[in-house]
């Protein structure tokens, strides 16, 4: 617990400093590379970890994901915040008892989104949110709640909307605020002028680092790219060697003996 306590202390700081990445991996295996890689801060993706699985994202269980976490959290010494999609029901008690699970299995941090088939009504999400804020307020450490609003990605690309939605999240005790699928400089400046909480912005091609600081956001996950990064790769060699029996993309290598340690 005390270790925990330490990553949660660690990860508050983190959005209170300068602007930074937390990546998403996808396994232990990825998860220990990034943190190789200088990374202070690590981020489940809901999408990678089902593909793990073989599945679609959204078709995982809260018992695998809570697995999932305690085999990151215990292989790694970074801060670890969990993709809880919708808490796994719709109801305000479902968002509570996701946060407690994953708090249990090592997390420090988790996002409950509004999104469970159909966008939740502003009033049941705001519940949703307040419930897990109570639920996160009662762990013996601080517990970093970030709270998503799902609706650029579902077919409301409204910014008022987007707005509102984080605004009542923030009252009702989130700690981050988060709004995937925003697609330009302009509309996370939006965002952050009308929120006083640290902003999380999905990164995504065409946009930098630089800008997206300069909008106003203090923290940038990838969501499931990198693991897709991955899989990209390793299809593309696949189907080389199906259609055309070249090996050459076999000689790709990564030093895992310097990545892993030992």
């Amino acid at each position: 617990m005390a270790a925990q306590a330490q990553k949660a202390a660690d990860f508050r700081s983190l959005h209170e400093g300068e602007p930074f990445v937390i990546p998403n991996p996808w396994d232990i295996g990825s998860a220990r590379v990034l943190e190789s890689l200088g990374f202070k801060a690590l981020a489940t993706t809901s999408s990678g970890f089902a593909y793990t699985l073989g599945r679609l994202d959204g078709n995982v269980t809260l018992d695998e994901v809570a697995d999932h976490v305690r085999g990151i959290a215990s292989a790694s010494g970074l801060p670890l915040s969990v993709d809880l999609e919708n808490g796994f029901g719709d109801d305000p008690e479902h968002a509570a008892t996701a946060i407690l699970r994953v708090a249990e299995a090592g997390a420090v941090g988790g996002s409950i989104e509004d999104w469970g088939g159909e966008l939740y009504g502003l009033d049941h999400a705001t519940e949703r949110i307040a419930a897990a804020a109570e639920a996160a307020g009662g762990l013996d450490f601080p517990f970093t709640l970030t709270a998503r609003a799902e609706n650029h990605i579902r077919g409301n690309p409204d910014l008022d909307d987007t707005i509102a939605r984080l605004q009542a999240y923030e009252r009702a005790g989130a700690d981050v605020l988060f709004a995937p699928g925003l697609r330009s400089g302009d509309e996370i400046r939006t965002i952050c002028d009308a929120v006083s909480k640290p902003v999380n912005v999905l990164a995504f091609p065409g946009i930098s680092m630089s800008e997206i600081v300069e909008a106003g956001g203090q923290r940038v996950s990838v969501g499931g790219a990198l693991a897709f990064v991955a899989l990209g790769a390793a299809v593309a060699a696949a189907e080389q060697i199906r259609d055309t029996g070249d090996f050459s993309a076999l000689g790709a290598r990564v030093n895992l003996k310097d990545l892993l340690g030992g």
